[in-house]
């Protein structure tokens, strides 16, 4: 192997590295913002960070204090845990790496830190442990899942990193270098140049983003970026900010190999060389995505709490003015009839009267029930057969669209596993509005399309990360203003005041589609038409 200016060579080496290249791995270690450190085979302390020593609240000396030190260790339900128990210990006896085993570690203030260890151990070419590296996770267990078990997933502190103690250039710290980069499996660590170009991999970006090393070296990281944001100039933004303030932070969807997103939180951290000039920067990603879907979909439940609330508040409503308006009539026109006894003509018009103010309590009773049997979660879900659906609303529709010489052009439509009925439900209430509020001969389309997980980001009310069935049906009615379409889906809200109705189909609308997970939009404008367009998830 070739290097420039003396000799220093490691078998752990690719062939190619030069001096250079070690210098810039030991920028590397030195602004990486894990707590790393290494141990002899008898667990002797040999190298660690400034965020290992941040973590610990001490620093070690190195070659004569074990691992852990003066430390006391606990399990995650606080009680003591044997040294031998330990993940470390575990490696150095048994060589081999141990993965995702939780303790508590006290520090020498009392504090007590909740950390993962990942200690690996590190064998010779004739297979003798030569020593163990392991990254030292601080962790907090994230907000609590719906069934109320804690998410398998962490908030990780990252923790301002000074220089490495102890980096002295010899044989030994190259091999060490260059394999405590390559063999960490967290993160993806890579090394770019000034201009952005990859120059370096480890073992986590291939695990994390999809690329062999030989696939990904010499091209630029804005690889990893979406469309969009490589047109907004992102990646740039990034470096540049590392670059006026030493390091840049942020979290959002990449892009894998395959084309497939996950949420990634990301710093960048510029290195300097002994006359402060940036000769690259390190960058560090972390995958996400689990904490990012249970964050959304918590998000998400937390609406329906709020949206359940308002419903309640609605209900009080209902029960002191609208249920209680026609039973008002109905007593008033009962106290006429004790007047009108004598007045046949007057009688009869009075119990119209009445027929008519029970009649519309007994309407708003009964959609009352159909909308509150539809919080109750049912679990009646089948496969139903959309096109179906339409077809049998067609038929209850045949008097009235001849009457009013309808037409609904209709797309083939995919087949979701939910409630029939409440699919009944839902497009027969659409349709009827459509039908309902036209001034001309009703024209109604519906389409479909699927959209793919990869396009997701398109549609940013959407509160899961999947595939999607998008149905959109559209008319040729009365329309009503843009600004009132928020208030359309409210309970016994009405756009058409002079107009027949409860207020309650399309409240009833979007309850059927929050049942079955999906989301309901509307757009309109006043003698334009409506377009009402449902999205449902396909998994």
């Amino acid at each position: 192997m070739r290097s420039k200016g003396n000799d220093l060579v490691s078998p752990f080496m690719k062939e190619g590295t030069t001096t250079d290249d070690i210098l810039q791995e030991s920028h590397l270690l030195r602004e990486l913002p894990v707590a790393i450190y290494t141990c002899d085979p008898e667990g002797r302390v040999t190298f660690y960070n400034e965020a290992a020593a941040s973590l610990w609240g001490k620093k070690p000396e190195l070659g004569k204090d074990l691992w852990y030190g003066s430390w006391r260790i606990f399990d995650v339900n606080g009680l003591p845990l044997a040294v031998e128990k330990s993940p470390m210990a575990k490696a150095l006896r048994e060589k081999r790496e141990i993965d995702g085993e939780e303790l508590v570690l006290e520090r020498p203030d009392g504090k007590r830190i909740k950390v993962v260890p990942h200690p690996k151990p590190l064998f010779d070419a004739k297979g003798n442990m030569t020593s163990v590296v392991t990254t030292l996770i601080e962790v907090t267990p994230h907000k609590q899942s719906q069934s109320g078990t804690a998410n398998n997933h962490y908030d990780y502190n990252y923790n301002s990193i000074s220089p490495i103690s102890n980096p002295q250039l010899n044989k030994e710290s190259e091999q060490r270098y260059h394999k405590m980069i390559d063999e960490v499996q967290d993160y993806a660590i890579l090394m770019l140049n000034n201009d952005g170009q990859i120059m370096n991999w480890n073992k986590g970006a291939e695990s994390i983003k999809g690329y062999t090393e030989k696939e990904i070296l010499g091209k630029n990281f804005k690889i990893f970026y979406r469309e969009e944001d490589q047109k907004s100039g992102l990646p740039e933004k990034l470096i540049g900010e590392a670059t006026l303030k030493g390091k840049a932070m942020h979290e959002g969807w990449r892009v894998r190999k395959d084309g497939t997103r996950f949420w990634g939180s990301v710093v960048i951290t510029a290195l300097h060389d002994d006359q402060n000039n940036i000769i690259g920067f390190s960058k560090v990603t972390r995958d996400l995505t689990e904490r990012k879907k249970a964050e959304d979909q918590l998000r998400y439940y937390a609406e329906n709490i709020e949206s359940q609330n308002k419903q309640l508040e609605q209900y009080a409503y209902i029960a002191s003015h609208d249920l209680q308006e026609p039973l008002r009539k109905i007593r008033v026109f009962t106290s006429m009839l004790e007047a009108q006894i004598d007045n046949k003509e007057a009688i009869v018009a009075t119990i119209a009267k009445i027929n008519t103010a029970a009649n519309r309590m007994a309407i708003l009773i009964k959609d009352i029930l159909n909308y509150s049997q539809l919080t109750q979660l049912d679990t009646l879900f089948t496969k139903t057969d959309l096109n179906e659906v339409i077809q049998n609303v067609k038929e209850d529709f045949n008097l009235l669209m001849e009457e009013k010489e309808a037409i609904i052009e209709t797309e083939k439509l995919p087949v979701l596993k939910a409630i029939p009925m409440q699919m009944q439900q839902l497009f027969a209430n659409l349709i009827s509005n459509s039908i309902k509020f036209n001034n001309e001969k009703p024209v109604i389309k519906i389409s479909y399309e699927k959209i793919a997980k990869e396009n997701i980001s398109e549609y940013p009310h959407l509160p899961f990360d999947t595939d999607f069935h998008k149905i959109t049906l559209s008319d040729n009615g009365i329309g009503f203003d843009q600004e009132y379409a928020a208030e359309a889906f409210k309970l016994f809200h009405r756009l058409h005041h002079k107009t027949s109705g409860t207020g309650i189909g399309l409240a009833l609308c979007k309850k059927i589609i929050e049942n079955h997970n999906g989301v309901i939009t509307v757009s309109s404008e006043p003698q334009k038409g409506t377009i009402f367009t449902l999205f449902f998830p396909a998994e």
